[in-house]
């Protein structure tokens, strides 16, 4: 048996190979789908976000994008320099900044979103409905399992 045949067996049970595997594939699909509108799957995630909730802080935009705040702060600022968001002091706390798309942002991200939305029900369509509910039960699940930490000890 040859190294990756190994590997394969040895892995085979852990759900989160697949799970891993899974995202992967989605990113690396909604990268490409993205490129032509020159956004990255965050920066893609950040406008999603704001078309939303205008004006949602960089920490809950970051957590929500599943970066850091630090990441987070570089996504806004290149998307600031390209037009896409604004960024203006806040008129309660001076030292809080309130992002905004632009214009410029919302018609770029009805584009960018319609693609991202394909990829999506590409993979949605692939099940059937039952099937589909049943994995993001399942994946819901896993995240509530997993975020329910023992105590360390």
């Amino acid at each position: 048996m040859g190294a990756e045949e190994r590997i394969a067996d040895a892995v085979a049970w852990r759900p989160g190979n697949a799970i891993k595997r899974a995202e992967q594939a989605l990113i690396a699909e909604k990268t490409r789908v993205l490129r032509p509108f020159e956004l990255t799957v965050p920066q893609y995630a950040a406008m999603y976000a704001l078309s939303l909730a205008p004006g949602i802080s960089g920490a809950k935009l970051a957590r929500y994008c599943s970066v850091t705040p630090q990441s987070m702060t570089t996504v806004l600022k290149t998307l600031e320099s390209r037009g896409l968001v604004e960024r203006r002091p806040s008129s309660d706390h001076a030292q809080v900044l309130v992002t905004r798309l632009t214009r410029a942002g919302q018609a770029l991200l009805r584009k960018a979103d319609a693609a991202a939305v394909a990829v999506e029900r590409r993979l949605v369509d692939a099940f059937t409905p039952d099937e589909a509910d049943r994995l993001r039960d399942l994946l819901e699940r896993a995240v509530v399992i997993l975020e329910d930490r023992p105590p360390d000890g």
